[in-house]
Protein backbone atom coordinates (compact mmCIF):
# COMPACT_ATOMS: atom_id res chain seq x y z
CA UNK A 1 0.00 0.00 0.00
CA UNK A 2 0.84 3.25 -0.60
CA UNK A 3 2.76 5.25 2.58
CA UNK A 4 0.13 8.39 2.86
CA UNK A 5 -2.59 5.85 4.43
CA UNK A 6 -2.55 5.82 7.85
CA UNK A 7 -1.15 2.43 9.11
CA UNK A 8 -4.09 0.16 11.14
CA UNK A 9 -3.67 -3.75 11.67
CA UNK A 10 -7.33 -3.95 10.10
CA UNK A 11 -6.91 -1.89 7.29
CA UNK A 12 -3.44 -4.39 6.30
CA UNK A 13 -5.44 -7.17 6.66
CA UNK A 14 -8.42 -5.87 4.29
CA UNK A 15 -5.37 -5.36 2.00
CA UNK A 16 -3.99 -8.47 2.41
CA UNK A 17 -7.09 -10.32 2.33
CA UNK A 18 -7.14 -8.67 -1.62
CA UNK A 19 -3.69 -9.36 -2.19
CA UNK A 20 -3.81 -12.94 -0.79
CA UNK A 21 -7.18 -14.64 -4.01
CA UNK A 22 -7.54 -14.46 -7.19
CA UNK A 23 -11.44 -14.38 -6.63
CA UNK A 24 -11.22 -11.04 -6.90
CA UNK A 25 -13.95 -10.40 -3.62
CA UNK A 26 -16.26 -7.63 -3.24
CA UNK A 27 -16.16 -5.96 0.16
CA UNK A 28 -18.78 -8.78 1.53
CA UNK A 29 -16.31 -11.51 1.04
CA UNK A 30 -13.72 -9.64 2.87
CA UNK A 31 -15.48 -9.10 5.53
CA UNK A 32 -16.81 -12.40 6.13
CA UNK A 33 -13.06 -13.63 5.61
CA UNK A 34 -11.68 -11.28 8.34
CA UNK A 35 -14.90 -11.28 10.62
CA UNK A 36 -13.27 -14.56 12.60
CA UNK A 37 -10.17 -13.08 13.27
CA UNK A 38 -11.23 -9.65 14.39
CA UNK A 39 -14.55 -9.89 15.81
CA UNK A 40 -15.04 -6.09 16.07
CA UNK A 41 -14.57 -5.43 12.47
CA UNK A 42 -17.65 -4.08 10.96
CA UNK A 43 -18.93 -4.13 7.16
CA UNK A 44 -18.33 0.16 7.18
CA UNK A 45 -14.68 -0.16 7.96
CA UNK A 46 -14.36 -3.00 5.04
CA UNK A 47 -15.63 -0.33 2.68
CA UNK A 48 -14.16 3.00 3.81
CA UNK A 49 -10.50 1.35 3.90
CA UNK A 50 -11.47 -0.37 0.37
CA UNK A 51 -12.96 3.21 -0.81
CA UNK A 52 -9.57 4.38 0.58
CA UNK A 53 -7.67 2.00 -1.47
CA UNK A 54 -9.27 2.81 -4.55
CA UNK A 55 -8.43 6.33 -4.27
CA UNK A 56 -4.64 6.20 -3.82
CA UNK A 57 -4.99 3.28 -6.88
CA UNK A 58 -3.53 0.49 -4.10
CA UNK A 59 -6.92 -1.80 -5.70
CA UNK A 60 -8.79 -1.57 -8.55
CA UNK A 61 -13.13 -2.08 -8.89
CA UNK A 62 -13.06 -4.46 -12.28
CA UNK A 63 -16.46 -3.92 -12.11
CA UNK A 64 -19.81 -5.15 -10.46
CA UNK A 65 -20.86 -8.91 -10.46
CA UNK A 66 -25.06 -9.74 -9.20
CA UNK A 67 -24.52 -5.97 -7.86
CA UNK A 68 -21.51 -6.16 -5.89
CA UNK A 69 -18.40 -4.76 -6.80
CA UNK A 70 -15.40 -6.70 -7.26
CA UNK A 71 -11.83 -5.78 -6.30
CA UNK A 72 -8.31 -6.57 -7.33
CA UNK A 73 -5.15 -5.86 -5.64
CA UNK A 74 -3.33 -6.47 -8.99
CA UNK A 75 -2.92 -3.15 -10.33
CA UNK A 76 -0.75 -4.49 -13.58
CA UNK A 77 -2.54 -4.08 -16.43
CA UNK A 78 -4.55 -6.70 -17.37
CA UNK A 79 -7.84 -7.69 -18.43
CA UNK A 80 -10.83 -9.40 -16.67
CA UNK A 81 -13.59 -12.43 -17.93
CA UNK A 82 -16.66 -12.12 -15.84
CA UNK A 83 -18.58 -15.53 -15.95
CA UNK A 84 -22.20 -15.27 -16.74
CA UNK A 85 -22.77 -18.47 -15.69
CA UNK A 86 -21.43 -18.31 -11.83
CA UNK A 87 -19.90 -14.73 -11.86
CA UNK A 88 -16.39 -15.76 -11.64
CA UNK A 89 -13.65 -12.92 -12.28
CA UNK A 90 -10.84 -14.78 -14.01
CA UNK A 91 -7.69 -12.84 -15.06
CA UNK A 92 -6.50 -12.64 -18.45
CA UNK A 93 -3.33 -11.38 -19.74
CA UNK A 94 -3.16 -8.78 -22.35
CA UNK A 95 -1.66 -9.87 -25.42
CA UNK A 96 0.67 -7.89 -27.41
CA UNK A 97 -1.02 -7.43 -30.00
CA UNK A 98 -3.98 -5.96 -28.12
CA UNK A 99 -1.96 -3.73 -26.42
CA UNK A 100 -0.91 -2.49 -29.53
CA UNK A 101 -4.02 -1.91 -31.38
CA UNK A 102 -4.95 -0.09 -28.43
CA UNK A 103 -2.27 2.16 -28.74
CA UNK A 104 -2.97 2.67 -32.57
CA UNK A 105 -6.43 3.36 -31.30
CA UNK A 106 -5.50 5.95 -29.02
CA UNK A 107 -3.08 7.81 -31.31
CA UNK A 108 -6.35 7.59 -34.01
CA UNK A 109 -8.54 8.85 -31.57
CA UNK A 110 -6.81 11.30 -29.46
CA UNK A 111 -7.89 8.99 -26.83
CA UNK A 112 -6.31 7.84 -23.66
CA UNK A 113 -7.25 3.86 -23.10
CA UNK A 114 -6.95 2.34 -19.56
CA UNK A 115 -6.18 -1.10 -20.54
CA UNK A 116 -6.22 -2.33 -16.90
CA UNK A 117 -10.45 -1.88 -16.98
CA UNK A 118 -10.76 -4.26 -20.04
CA UNK A 119 -13.56 -7.06 -19.44
CA UNK A 120 -14.87 -9.32 -21.10
CA UNK A 121 -18.22 -11.30 -20.68
CA UNK A 122 -18.36 -15.19 -21.08
CA UNK A 123 -18.11 -18.57 -19.50
CA UNK A 124 -15.15 -19.88 -16.87
CA UNK A 125 -13.37 -23.39 -17.50
CA UNK A 126 -15.16 -24.98 -14.71
CA UNK A 127 -18.87 -23.56 -16.42
CA UNK A 128 -17.49 -24.28 -19.61
CA UNK A 129 -16.88 -28.27 -18.71
CA UNK A 130 -20.05 -28.55 -16.79
CA UNK A 131 -22.19 -27.21 -19.83
CA UNK A 132 -19.96 -29.81 -22.24
CA UNK A 133 -20.39 -32.40 -19.56
CA UNK A 134 -24.41 -32.26 -19.26
CA UNK A 135 -25.44 -31.03 -22.94
CA UNK A 136 -23.13 -34.47 -23.85
CA UNK A 137 -25.59 -37.01 -21.83
CA UNK A 138 -29.13 -35.77 -23.61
Amino acid sequence: MTGSQRFSKKRQAIYDALCSTVEHPSAEMVYQALKPVYPDLSLGTVYRNIKSMLESGDVVCVGSVDGCDRYDASIDPHAHMVCSRCGAVVDMEIPRELEAQCHRLEEQNGIRLELGSLRFGGMCKVCKELERSTSGSH
